[in-house]
This record gives C-alpha cells, sequence and structure tokens, in this order.
C-alpha cells in the first residue's frame, strides 16, 4: 500500500509540473506575447505563481523581456525559441517566462540595469536568469542559437553543482543605499553643470553627419531638447551647428519615413541611413514635439513641416478607434521580412512610375546603385529640390509636382501592403502624443489636432485613470502590466499643456491629482520605486534617473509639480517637488549629458523661483 501511495503522489507531483510547464500566451493580449503563444518553449506570465514554484523545484527563472517591433527578439525567436531542442533544455531546466517590456517597463527598467552593470551594454532581447528568491544572477543579449545552448547548459551545470553558492553570489550583488545629499539649489553649482553638459555635446557632436558618438544613431530627444534651452537664453552659443547638422540629419536621411512619415527608432549607421524599421509611438510623438519647438526657436519652417508631417502620420497610421494611439508599427513585415513594407526594388519603382517621376525621383532619392537592402531602397535625401530641377532642365514647378506624383504613387502602393500594429493602448505613451498634439494645435489651430487631442485625454481620463489610479494599459475592464513612475509623469506633464491651452479650471485639477498620485505611489525619502509590487528583490529604488529614449521620469514630475503648485499656490507640493531636485549633484557632475531634463528642470526652478 505504502509502495502505491508512493507512486501515486510521484505521478500526481510530475503530472502537475507538466500541466504547470505548457506555454500560457496563446491568445494573450498582448502581441508581443501571443506572438510567442505557439513557441515550443513552455512559456510562463511574469508573476509570484512561478517564484512559487521555482523555490518548490530549486530552479533558475529564466526571464526573456522584449517587444513587437523588436527586429533582434524577432531573430531569437526564429532561431532559438523555436527550436525544439533548445525549448526542451529551457523547459526541463529553468522555468521560463516571456515578458512585453513595454507591459512591465519597472522590470525592464531593473533588469536593463543589471545587464549594463555586469555587462557594460545593454538591449533587447533582454534574458536575465533570476534565483528562486528573485535575485538577478545572469544576463545575456541576442545570442545565435549555438552559443545560447552552450549559456544555458553550462549554467545549469553549475546551478546543479551548487545552487546555495550561487544563489548566494546574486543575493549580495545588488547596488548599496544612497548618501543623503538634499540642499538648497545652488544657482552657480547648476550654472557649472549647464557649461559642462554643454562641453560635453560639442565634444560628442558630429557636426558632419548629425548626432553623436560615431555609432548607431538613436534621436537623444531630451539632450537636443536641452540645448534648445541652452540656445534660446544665449543665442550666440556655438550648439546650434549641433542641433542643425543633427536635425537635418533625422530629417532628410534613413531615420524618417519620407513616403509615409514619421521616424523610425534608430539607424545601425552613423550616417543615418540604414535604419531597423520599428517606429514607436513615444520616439514620434517626441519628435514631433522637437521638430515645432526647433522650427521656431532657430526660426526653420522647414522643421516645422516635419514636426506637422509627423502628427500627420501618428494621425494617419497611429490612431486606433479608440482615439488613443497604438504602441507601435511593425520592423517585419506580414510575411516576416525587415524592412519590406518600405522599400521599392527598381522594377517595381520602373513599373509603378512613368519615367519622369522616376527620374526625378533617382535624382532626388538616392535610388542610384545597388539597393542597400535586401528588397530595394529607401528614400534617402540626396539633392535638394532646385539642384534636381538644374540637373534635369526642368523648372522647380515641374520638378516638384513629378517628385509629389511619385511619392502619391508609391504611397497608393503601400497601402496595399500588410504592416502588423502592436495595438496596446499605453498611458505614458498616448501622454507624450498628447502633449505633441496640444503643441500643434497651439501652432495651427487646426480642428483635426484638436479632435484628436481631445480623444487621447478622453481615453485616458475614461479608461485609464480609475479612481486616483492610472493603469498602464486596459484588455476589456481589466488592468494590463504594470504602471511605472513615467505614466504619472508624462500625463502630469501633458494635462498641464492641456490645461493652458483648454483654459478650463478642471484640467488644471486633474493635471495635479495626478501629479500628486505619482508621489504617493513611487516617492520615499529614500529615493524612487520603480514600480509597485515589484517581484524582484535587492535595492530596486533609484535616487535619480537618467535620460534614455524617455525623458528621466523624476525630473518630468519634479518639474510639472514645481509649476502646478505655483499656479494651485500649493507649498506642499513644491516642498517636495524641490526636495526631490536638490539632490546628487555629485552624480550630475560625473556624466551631465545623461541629465538633461534634471538640469533643465533645475535651472527652470532657479529661474521662476521654485
Amino acid at each position: 500500500m505504502r509502495r502505491i501511495l508512493g507512486v501515486a503522489c510521484l505521478w500526481l507531483a510530475l503530472t502537475a509540473q507538466t500541466q504547470a510547464l505548457t506555454n500560457q500566451l496563446a491568445g494573450h493580449p498582448s502581441p508581443y506575447l501571443a506572438l510567442h503563444g505557439d513557441d515550443p518553449v513552455a512559456w510562463q506570465v511574469w508573476g509570484q505563481s512561478v517564484f512559487e514554484q521555482a523555490r518548490e523545484e530549486n530552479k533558475l527563472i529564466f526571464v526573456s523581456v522584449g517587444y513587437f517591433s523588436c527586429h533582434w527578439c524577432h531573430v531569437m525567436q526564429r532561431e532559438s525559441y523555436r527550436d525544439p531542442q533548445i525549448a526542451q533544455m529551457l523547459n526541463r531546466d529553468f522555468l521560463p517566462v516571456k515578458v512585453d517590456r513595454e507591459l512591465q517597463p519597472a522590470l525592464d527598467q531593473s533588469l536593463m540595469s543589471f545587464v549594463q552593470q555586469t555587462q557594460g551594454r545593454g538591449g533587447w532581447p533582454l534574458n536575465v536568469f533570476i534565483t528562486p528568491e528573485g535575485y538577478p544572477l545572469y544576463a545575456v543579449l541576442y545570442l545565435p542559437p549555438d552559443s545560447f545552448t552552450q549559456a544555458i547548459a553550462r549554467l545549469q551545470a553549475l546551478w546543479r553543482e551548487d545552487s546555495q553558492h550561487f544563489a548566494t553570489i546574486a543575493r549580495h550583488s545588488g547596488p548599496g543605499g544612497f548618501p543623503d545629499s538634499k540642499g538648497e539649489i545652488d544657482p552657480a553649482q547648476i550654472t557649472s553643470l549647464g557649461e559642462a553638459f554643454e562641453q560635453m555635446a560639442l565634444g560628442l557632436a558630429n557636426t558632419i553627419e548629425g548626432g553623436f558618438g560615431n555609432q548607431s544613431r538613436f534621436p537623444h530627444v531630451p539632450q537636443l531638447q536641452y540645448l534648445l534651452d541652452r540656445y534660446q537664453r544665449r543665442l550666440g552659443t556655438p550648439v546650434r551647428e549641433v542641433l542643425e547638422s543633427t536635425l537635418d540629419a533625422m530629417a532628410q536621411r534613413g531615420l524618417y519615413d519620407h513616403v509615409d512619415g514619421g521616424f523610425f527608432r534608430y539607424t545601425v549607421d552613423p550616417g543615418w541611413r540604414q535604419p531597423h524599421f520599428e517606429k514607436m509611438l513615444y520616439d514620434n510623438a517626441q519628435l514631433a514635439l522637437l521638430f515645432l519647438r526647433a522650427g521656431e526657436v532657430l526660426r526653420r519652417d522647414d522643421y516645422v513641416d516635419v514636426g506637422l508631417g509627423v502628427l500627420d502620420f501618428m494621425a494617419g497610421h497611429m490612431r486606433s478607434e479608440s482615439g488613443a494611439m497604438v504602441a507601435s508599427l511593425s520592423a517585419i513585415d506580414a510575411q516576416g521580412r525587415e524592412g519590406a513594407y518600405y522599400l521599392f526594388d527598381r522594377e517595381v519603382l520602373q513599373r509603378t512610375l512613368h519615367p519622369e517621376e522616376f527620374q526625378a525621383l533617382r535624382e532626388a532619392w538616392s535610388l542610384e546603385g545597388p539597393a542597400t537592402f535586401d528588397f530595394g531602397y529607401l528614400l534617402v535625401h540626396r539633392l535638394p529640390l532646385e539642384a534636381v530641377a538644374n540637373r534635369l532642365g526642368w523648372s522647380v514647378a515641374q520638378t516638384h509636382n513629378r517628385l509629389a506624383s511619385g511619392l502619391t504613387k508609391l504611397r497608393a502602393l503601400r497601402a496595399t501592403r500588410m504592416l502588423p500594429v502592436d495595438n496596446k493602448l499605453l498611458a505614458g505613451w498616448n501622454a507624450l502624443a498628447l502633449e505633441a498634439f496640444v503643441a500643434g494645435l497651439a501652432k495651427t489651430g487646426a480642428p483635426e489636432y484638436e479632435e484628436i487631442a481631445r480623444g487621447i485625454k478622453r481615453y485616458i481620463e475614461e479608461v485609464l485613470w480609475q479612481g486616483s489610479v492610472l493603469f498602464r494599459a486596459v484588455t476589456g475592464t481589466a488592468p494590463l502590466g504594470t504602471t511605472s513612475i513615467g505614466d504619472y509623469a508624462y500625463l502630469a506633464r501633458a494635462l498641464l499643456a492641456y490645461a493652458r491651452w483648454s483654459g478650463d479650471p478642471a484640467d488644471l485639477e486633474f493635471a495635479t491629482e495626478v501629479a500628486k498620485a505619482g508621489w504617493r505611489d513611487f516617492h520615499t525619502a529614500n529615493g524612487w520605486r520603480l514600480g509597485v509590487g515589484d517581484l524582484l528583490k535587492g535595492s530596486q529604488l533609484r535616487e535619480i534617473f537618467r535620460d534614455d529614449a524617455l525623458p528621466a521620469p523624476d525630473a518630468v514630475l519634479a518639474s510639472v509639480s514645481l509649476q502646478l503648485a505655483r499656479t494651485q499656490n500649493d507649498l506642499k507640493l513644491a516642498s517636495t517637488a524641490r526636495a526631490a531636485l536638490d539632490r546628487a549633484y555629485d552624480t550630475l557632475g560625473r556624466d551631465p549629458f545623461a541629465y538633461p531634463s534634471r538640469l533643465a528642470a533645475l535651472e527652470r526652478a532657479v529661474l521662476e523661483g521654485g
């Protein structure tokens, strides 16, 4: 009888384990997670139950973070996560978890900090092995299948040999606490930090190609916004060349889609000619705002045209039926080909265009020689309109008309193609879009921009804002993902801009309520929480945030709170925001280029007496 019971218990245990390790992602409301729903890897959903099972079985948790429009995420899925042998290893030796970084921004940021600290670089897919207690142990980014197989086999062997030793290493490798560096804002020190930022920007700038450094090209919107601040206050500053060379390169070369409009996320080359083809809402919203402001500050109407063109792209390609904006457009077309949606081969161009249209496009948009990409040419600006007209012996008006009619035909051809869309409606990213459309509305008074701004604000207020709590996203009536400090910070700033346009006191009160909720949920005396209810262990506090693709949320929240406090005469809010800004001058001094949003907030506080 005892033996029968023992066999039965063992059978039940094995059955339970087998049932648990099945892929849970089929039909998931996240388009990215749903893409992995038919992988042979038994992907689990991030949550407490995963840690409970890991502790029971003494297994490492394998957390793979990515997003829908990520090129290398698709590559690693195709090469490794759909490989039966690799899947067998992951399912047998680990608890595999797939995470949509856009739904778990705090988790993504924590794990990204870990990989940057341990490997000196970051990116996606971000794959981190976590102990059953919740401490990150080891991370890899994209690896080809053979290297990935070796890495997971070696790690499993080490864990099996002495899991207690490696658990102890992970437990004691987290960051320490922060020094108490509060103090009054020192205008002289802030001035010095601003000058140091400018000198670093000048040193890093490539005024021939545009941008900073000599590697891949990212927009660096927070840095460019701060340089505009400095130029606006001191018109003699040498940063104008940095600004114009970078803005011109972004607007004229391969970062910008010259057929449908909108910006890609980055280019892989320093010449801005070869993008990875994902289009993100947060990039386009910020770049629309940047170009609108640059046009005003630098007196360049062409920059204003670019900014308005990005708004029109967002309105035409990213607006959902709800009125809010979708998260991204994929780099991979419906047939699994990177960039093919955006590219045109010579045969297609010659078949589609009138000979004179093709001739004009060839001169203006670098269509000579072999195509750079596998699936054809990407339009990259080569010559201005007048130069094209001179080369072809046409009038400027004739040249303009032939270029315009050719682009219209390419747009129609694009409309017959299929491009996957990540239809998540994210709070913080929609807040950035709201701010951009308010800026466009203030610039033009266009009724369509007003309709879009009101639609975004209505969706956030009626769907995502529930009883003084902001949801990251919603599926049906249920919250989806985990809200971050950035969601509150960017929304408070957007609502302040909206309130200034509308003149409605209720909009100003809404902005203040959102800002205060952000302080309530994410701020402590010792720093900022990345998220609420984080399952990772170790110090998940940050004293301050760096700017990256998005502006530092603590700086944004402090700055907008000071502005709201002055408007509302709220001394407590002002004191809280001011105290949060008066920290970490030593950190800023070590690398001011990484903290432009904080420098801008400090300077504004001094100038306005905050």
